[in-house]
């Protein structure tokens, strides 16, 4: 794989958190990215945010194209405003009910304020305020820069997989090479699996054209030429799609899964090849190996 590409390969997996203070009180914005085939946005926040939602999920599917991603958007409001003190309305009306019961049921119970804060929507959560506009300005600057940080590291990631893919890909590489070194190997195998299956059907009454057909697709069938040269093929390929960069975790899996196919093919056809046939359903067997571990890690990419 070359030094370096000409897109960044991006993770999906990554993390970033980004503080902002403001006259009103600190904003606290954070991204976290997982695996997922699709984007799937998940906004964590209080009602007061709800009106920039829109705009928040826009501006980051600009940047980011798959993954689970959850967005949390914190604002600690500062003790002396308005805006952090509890709910006045809501308590003045669940002390009257209070009052109201007790006087009611005869009751001398006096009443928790500690119930009562923890009610939610005590503190504002359910009463939406408009946002002072430096909370709005500072909300869209701090996405900037957690969209930078969070993707930093999912580059980062990135290159590390795609440099392991790249090690995988040169082990598969190898491997095809001696497969295709020990092909001739397994020849006189072959040769006498079609001279018995010829015989067999020489001691029926068969048309000669008929044979020859039967004969030259046996011949096809055992060979294994085309399978290993499609499979240096695929793996090329993939080598260049990393030196290309980008986003490569789809096209990655549909390689992959022809990949897997000439594999298969290759074993089913040096079965019962003797002692050669053997060696190279090893060299198959560790091939179908890389490919499975090239597979765990391109599910991290997106």
């Amino acid at each position: 794989m070359s030094a370096t590409s000409s897109k960044p390969i991006r993770s999906m997996t990554g993390f970033a958190r980004v503080r902002r203070i403001t006259p009103s009180g600190e904003i606290v914005f954070s991204l976290r990215g997982v695996n997922h085939r699709g984007l799937d946005l998940h906004f964590h926040m209080a009602a007061d945010f709800e009106p920039q939602e829109s705009a928040l999920r826009k501006r980051i599917s600009q940047e980011i194209i798959r993954g689970h991603i959850d967005i949390r958007l914190f604002w600690n409001r500062n003790k002396g405003s308005d805006a952090a003190g509890f709910n006045r309305p809501m308590l003045e009306a669940w002390l009257e009910a209070f009052r109201s019961a007790s006087r009611e049921y005869g009751l001398q119970t006096p009443p928790d304020l500690n119930a009562a804060l923890r009610m939610p929507g005590m503190f504002g959560d359910t009463a939406v305020e408009e946002l002072p506009p430096e909370v709005e300005a500072a909300v869209l600057d701090a996405l900037e820069e957690a969209l930078k940080i969070f993707n930093a590291h999912r580059v980062q990631e990135g290159a590390e997989t795609a440099a392991v893919l790249g090690s995988h890909a040169q082990s598969i590489l190898a491997s095809a090479a001696r497969i295709g070194a020990l092909r001739d190997g397994i020849l006189p195998a072959l040769q006498q699996r079609l001279r018995d299956k010829l015989a067999d059907l020489l001691g029926t009454s068969m048309d000669p054209a008929r044979l020859a057909q039967e004969a030259a697709l046996l011949a096809d069938r055992s060979d294994i030429g085309e399978e290993t040269t499609r499979l240096k093929i695929h793996t090329t390929r993939m080598v260049e799609m990393l030196d290309a960069g980008g986003e490569l975790g789809k096209k990655l899996e549909f390689l992959l899964q022809e990949m897997h196919r000439e594999v298969n093919t290759i074993l089913s056809k040096c079965n019962g090849t003797g002692e050669t046939g053997r060696g190279l359903s090893e060299l198959g067997l560790a091939v179908k190996s890389e490919i499975e571990k090239i597979r765990e890690q391109s599910l991290n990419l997106e």
